[in-house]
């Protein structure tokens, strides 16, 4: 179903701003790999790694480079809540006799400082690597664990972002759910006369017409007394789908009363609108229901009003003509369609 309701519902123009959605639509392992190039830097190391336990995938071991390979040794940690420094690997008791360490490419020196997401829950480490022993000093550990805290808070804000657009988009879900009406799927009655005044204004500014038809059945009143609410609710979902399949998919259509249909037809003129009603009326006479297992034959009047006949007519007047035309058709003997005309702005009532 698609409505200018769509396009003008605030909730549906909730957006961030250009720079605010550059940042955040980059990559997390292009924002993690600055915090790489700043340890790099800051501390003077062949290179650090920001790991959340998927270092390995960004780096292509096929080709076995240098920085693939330190990765690969630092994959090999797992992750621990408390800082972890080893000045030479030559002199640890385990990681003295691992390979890249005895030989090519002869790491010597390891650190990592632990990083939690927002929860305080660990997941993950930034590391540093070097091939000449070394000892981080107080200010280097301070600086370690001011980086380490810079990342912590890029992924919370990510994380805080993401539940952001979630319940954005909660929000609009909910916002829809309150404009359509649960049973038939079209707008109620409150979205349906807004989705009225937004196309009455624009296709005023456009010098443009706008039509509205309200329908009904018929035979509403007789099959809630015989058959009950249940198959009267039946009947006017098929109703619904059979007037949805004679209009525009961007018409909109919504629930006026408890049997009253009421279609919006922006840029349509009063010929336009009567012979989309007839279109309506001929389907649904044409297409008979089985009702208990016995054939009923349904009819559809309608009632139609359009501003290229009252251009100054508000939408709560535009209604109301569409209305009274209704009241005229059923009293016209049913199954017909009667067109709110200015020279009969009472019509037979």
């Amino acid at each position: 179903m698609s409505s200018p309701l769509d396009r003008s519902s605030p909730t549906t123009s909730a957006r961030v701003n250009s720079g605010f959605e550059r940042m955040v639509s980059e990559k997390i392992d292009v924002r993690l790999a600055r915090f790489e190039r700043l340890g790099i830097n800051m501390f003077g190391v062949a290179n650090c790694f920001v790991s959340l336990g998927n270092l390995s995938k960004r780096f292509d071991f096929a080709e076995r480079s240098i920085t693939s390979v330190e990765a690969m040794f630092c994959d090999a940690f797992n992750f621990t809540d408390d800082l972890l420094e080893i000045h030479d690997l030559r002199l640890h008791e385990e990681l003295g006799k691992h390979g890249l360490v005895v030989g090519a490419p002869f790491l010597r020196f390891f650190a990592a400082h632990p990083i939690y997401d927002y929860t305080g829950h660990l997941i993950g480490s930034v590391m540093l690597v070097d091939y000449e022993p070394r000892t981080l000093g107080d200010d280097e550990r301070q600086i370690f664990s001011d980086i380490a805290a810079m990342i912590e808070r890029e992924l919370a804000f990510d994380a805080l972002y993401l539940n952001q657009l979630e319940v954005i988009k909660q929000n609009r879900s909910l916002k829809r759910d309150s404009l359509i009406d649960p049973l038939l799927g079209t707008w109620n009655k409150t979205a349906i006369i807004r989705s009225l005044k937004i196309e009455m204004e624009r296709c005023s500014k456009a010098e443009k017409p706008l039509a509205l038809l309200i329908a009904s059945l018929d035979q509403m009143e007789n099959l809630r007394v015989s058959e009950g609410i249940a198959v009267t609710d039946m009947m006017l979902v098929k109703t619904v789908s059979r007037v949805r399949s004679c209009v525009r998919p961007f018409d909109a259509m919504g629930r006026f009363g408890t049997d009253l249909l009421l279609v919006v037809l922006p840029g349509a003129s009063h010929l336009v609108v009567t012979a989309v009603a007839e279109r309506i009326r001929s389907s649904v006479m044409m297409h008979p229901e089985v009702v208990n297992h016995k054939e009923t034959s349904l009819t559809i009047s309608a009632g139609t009003a359009c501003t290229d006949l009252f251009p100054d007519a508000e939408p709560e007047a535009l209604i109301s003509l569409a209305e009274k035309a209704l009241l005229s058709a059923r009293n016209a003997g049913n199954n017909c369609v009667v067109q709110a005309r200015p020279a009969q702005p009472d019509m037979i009532i």
